[in-house]
């Protein structure tokens, strides 16, 4: 089974962009798609139908921003839209398909380039962390893909001393993650296959930051460490320039 994470920027504006044209010579078997930044109705599902998904779209209430979806070759048994609290469910950040097995999230962690919003999105990666804990209990077998708008490990970000002041590399928030993993015993997918620098999924559209490789890793397929054994790939998909994010791919023996 193949799955995608990918942060759009805005699927219309992807769609423009031959996103459709993509997706079918990618071929994942289940996308999970961020900032949609689009209505339900705004989306063109009839497409995506065509192409043999079926499409789940999880919208902020604020037009033009945020959302996240699941696109899938695989009828999902449920889903589920949102986390349960207002605050995030109203910004449209989490949405969940149950398949039989295993469950595939989607999650947009809030963004603090406005540092006033850095308590918002620290409580947001803590009320996570708790919302996945107690999922696991129910669904043990987790795929959680998604832009977490956070470099990890220094080995994620292209100037980690430059940036280290910088929302995404916070101290703070790389202990979240490193929390995150542990108690939540989850595997950085692409991190298990993959130990070189210079991996990234994100650039700055200033500074030809992209064609200089100037990047950050902040896409991430975490899976439950009980389906170690079954991850056979992971990798970034940076030649797709729908965005400024691009793809990243998980491979696993379901």
């Amino acid at each position: 089974m193949k799955l995608i994470t990918y942060n759009v920027n805005g699927i219309r504006a992807a769609f423009t962009k031959d996103f459709l044209g993509w997706l079918k010579t990618a071929d994942p078997d289940i996308i999970c798609i961020q900032e949609s930044k689009a209505g339900n109705d705004q989306i063109d599902i009839e497409s995506l139908e065509k192409l043999g998904y079926h499409s789940y779209w999880h919208s902020a209430l604020r037009k033009g921003y945020s959302g996240v979806g699941i696109a899938s070759k695989i009828k999902p048994n449920h889903v589920e839209y949102g986390c349960g609290i207002e605050d995030y469910d109203s910004e449209g950040r989490v949405i969940r398909a149950d398949f039989d097995g295993f469950s595939a999230i989607s999650v947009y962690v809030p963004s603090a380039s406005n540092i006033e919003r850095l308590d918002f999105k620290m409580q947001f990666c803590y009320d996570f962390l708790d919302y996945i804990k107690n999922l696991k209990k129910e669904i043990p077998n987790l795929i959680i893909s998604g832009d977490f708008n956070i470099c990890h490990e220094a080995i994620d970000i292209h100037n980690p001393a430059g940036l280290k002041n910088v929302s995404g590399f916070l101290p703070m928030e790389r202990e979240w993650m490193t929390n995150f993993i542990n108690e939540c015993e989850l595997i950085d997918s692409f991190r298990f296959f993959n130990n070189e620098p210079d991996h990234y999924t994100w650039w700055s559209y200033r500074q030809n930051s992209r064609e200089r490789n100037k990047g950050w890793r902040l896409d991430y397929n975490f899976t439950s460490y009980a389906l170690k054994d079954k991850l056979t790939r992971a990798v970034i998909l940076k030649e797709a320039v729908h965005s400024d994010h691009c793809p990243a791919l998980v491979e696993i023996d379901l």
